[in-house]
């Protein structure tokens, strides 16, 4: 290969990264039911709580990804589509996604000021999206954003112990996109490290404002 010869400080670099082969943004929504949670114990003594001790008002959740298997990608199939008056061959990809939704619940004051922690439940959802994703590509899924509110909550008191239940609403937006290792030969200057910044130095001592006219004063106040 015959060298190349590149101005000021670029060289030809071969670099490993990853090609995106498709990228899109997408926001959705579902609702979720939790039935029958039992309201735990008193965390300040130990009591079993019931309806008459919380705020039932004041019901709240929280959602997360699993730890484990957060996002699975099922299956993929090709599917044709024209765009533009070109046929081209694109992918059905098939997700399973894996959360962790909390839900949680205020004290009377008369009882105990707090949140107490009710329930932690684990569900499930899947979707379908099309992408440019054909066998070898990795698809990335990020949530941009995700959480919940809660839509109704009832206590009942007639079991015991005494039972909540809760429809929720669970928002996400998401950035999913299918990538490919791929090794770069581009020419690129070389980064140079910026300049320093100054330690802000230690400010000079000044004396607080004086009163002159009272002090010091030998003459008397009026």
């Amino acid at each position: 290969m015959q060298a190349n010869n590149f101005s000021g400080g670029q060289e030809l670099l071969c670099i490993n990264t990853e090609k995106v082969y498709d990228w899109i943004l997408n926001e959705a929504t579902f609702d979720l039911n939790l039935m029958d949670m039992e309201l735990p114990a008193n965390p300040n003594t130990g009591e079993q709580l019931t309806c008459a001790d919380i705020d039932i008002d004041t019901v709240t959740c929280t959602v997360t990804p699993c730890d484990t298997e957060p996002i699975v990608i099922l299956d993929r199939v090709d599917q044709d589509f024209v765009i533009d008056g070109t046929e081209v061959t694109l992918q059905l990809v098939n997700i399973r996604k894996n959360f962790v939704v909390t839900v949680f619940v205020d004290l009377l004051p008369e009882v105990c000021s707090g949140t107490v922690e009710v329930c932690e439940a684990y569900f499930t959802r899947c979707e379908q999206v099309v992408l440019c994703a054909p066998e070898g590509t990795e698809i990335d899924v990020a949530y941009t954003d995700l959480d919940c509110f809660v839509c109704t909550a009832a206590c009942d008191d007639s079991v015991d112990p005494n039972e909540l239940d809760v429809t929720l609403t669970v928002r996400l937006c998401q950035s999913i996109q299918s990538t490919f290792d791929v090794t770069l030969e581009i020419v690129a200057d070389f980064c140079e490290p910026r300049d320093v910044l100054p330690v802000t130095p230690c400010p000079t001592p000044t004396m607080p404002p004086q009163c002159p006219v009272i002090f010091p004063n030998n003459g008397c106040i009026d």
